[in-house]
């Protein structure tokens, strides 16, 4: 397929993060874009101002004539679309060429140099530090991002073709249609087992993406790949060393197999951002730039939206917002908490994401979220999937060991969160309680 013969290209799911990242890349390519999703959202008012037609009615009459040349018009649709959308199925009925998110993206970057970021965990954010450093170094890569950078307000770096990095997403094997020449895996815990079915399954996806890496693989310390690691205050081939809290950032020393730097500012809280700012070090370095001018990059970085993103942050009160939808990911905010607000009251309110996800994890899930001091559960958001017997928040909620917990709706959350005695206010998941998070904002600050 040449992407330089296709002129039009309807984006069938337009709304996802990943999704809406590169129908922005094909705007600023001069291409006429359009799509379909089935809710208004800050990513689909962000597409409008770029000049993309949008629908919200999921009906093959909202698609205009210039849209069914088949031969000038690509369909790219994400696997998150039911399988009876009458607006995917006209156009695979109708002999389109359609392909998913992940193939579109490994055709846009199969000629570049490809950085590529891997793992269960923590993708976003070190792809867009490590996407971060490149822009600001010169690189002129393009970075497709999974979430909206605070730097950037925006999922996409633009630059230009031939250096490229990307979320190397594990859903749907997605990533094994990328030709990586440089990679790095953070983590491979379980998860997306409505997928893979089990641990061992997603573990040997993870070995695929690796051997298709040509140039140089680092992996997290630990991890049963074969690579450069590495690791925080541990022996490995890069470590960051000596780390320190100082006016409220991490510093830290950095020790590669080609040199040495010191004191490192980072301002993201958490010790895990520390881990995904090391390996960002290590890429960025291993595309040829110096460790002094990395170190620089890393000190401007700001983080991407809803990864611990402080919504009301005063003397005596704090409402963070957080992506976090797994386990481990809650255990990563809640250690974070902890360590930034010692001794203060902390209450969770948490949306499951995805009835499989529940099912799959909820004594993990239970464990988790039993640490906070206060626990308030949202119903579990669907999104793709219908509901199972049995699995519901009622029954996540009784495995949580926590005398102080709860579920409420969503006028219940924003009500009682005006008068909680709790000092930290913790709100997770996936779902639409990104949007919840800023109409609790709003409440409280009234």
């Amino acid at each position: 397929m040449g992407l330089n013969a296709i002129q039009n290209i309807f984006f069938v799911g337009i709304g996802g993060i990943g999704m809406s990242a590169i129908a922005s890349y094909f705007v600023k390519n001069g291409k006429r874009v359009m799509g379909y999703d089935k809710t208004p959202s800050v990513v689909t008012k962000g597409l409008l101002r770029q000049g993309v037609q949008l629908t919200f009615t999921d009906d093959v009459n909202e698609i205009p004539l210039l849209f069914r040349n088949k031969i000038e018009t690509l369909v790219v649709y994400t696997p998150a679309i039911p399988k009876n959308s009458k607006i995917l199925n006209y156009f695979t009925d109708k002999g389109f060429t359609v392909l998913k998110r992940a193939a579109v993206l490994g055709e846009i970057t199969k000629d570049t140099l490809c950085y590529a970021v891997a793992g269960t965990h923590g993708k976003t954010t070190t792809s867009s530090i490590l996407g971060h450093i490149m822009h600001q170094c010169g690189t002129e890569a393009t970075s497709f991002l999974g979430g909206i950078t605070e730097n950037y307000n925006s999922n996409l770096i633009l630059g230009k073709d031939k250096i490229a990095v990307v979320e190397a997403d594990e859903f749907d094997r997605s990533f094994l249609q990328l030709s990586p020449d440089v990679a790095c895996i953070t983590n491979m815990d379980a998860d997306h087992l409505d997928i893979y079915g089990k641990k061992e399954e997603l573990e040997k996806s993870f070995k695929e993406f690796a051997d298709k890496v040509t140039d140089t693989l680092i992996v997290k310390k630990g991890l049963p790949l074969k690579g450069l690691t590495y690791a925080v205050e541990e022996q490995a081939d890069y470590q960051a060393q000596n780390l320190r809290i100082e006016n409220g950032s991490f510093v830290f020393d950095v020790q590669t197999p080609n040199g040495f730097v010191k004191d490192v500012i980072f301002h993201l809280p958490g010790r895990h951002n520390v881990s995904n700012a090391l390996v960002s070090v290590a890429m960025a370095e291993k595309h040829g730039l110096s460790l002094e001018e990395i170190k620089a990059a890393l000190n401007t970085y700001r983080g991407v939206k809803r990864r611990f993103s402080y919504k009301i942050k005063e003397e005596d009160f704090v409402l963070i917002d957080d992506y976090a939808h797994h386990p481990t990911e809650i255990d990563a905010v809640e250690n974070t908490v902890r360590e930034m607000y010692p001794g203060k009251k902390v209450l969770a309110v948490f949306q499951p994401h995805l009835f499989t996800r529940t099912r799959d994890f909820v004594d993990d899930f239970a464990k988790s979220l039993s640490k906070f001091d206060e626990v308030v559960l949202m119903e579990i958001y669907p999104a793709r999937e219908l509901p199972i017997q049995g699995v519901t928040s009622s029954w996540l909620l009784s495995k949580i060991e926590n005398d102080h917990k709860s579920i409420q709706s969503e006028k219940e959350i924003i009500e009682n969160l005006k008068t909680t005695q709790a000092q930290v206010v913790v709100m997770l998941g996936a779902g639409d309680v990104g949007v919840l998070v800023d109409e609790v904002a709003k409440a409280i600050k009234r």
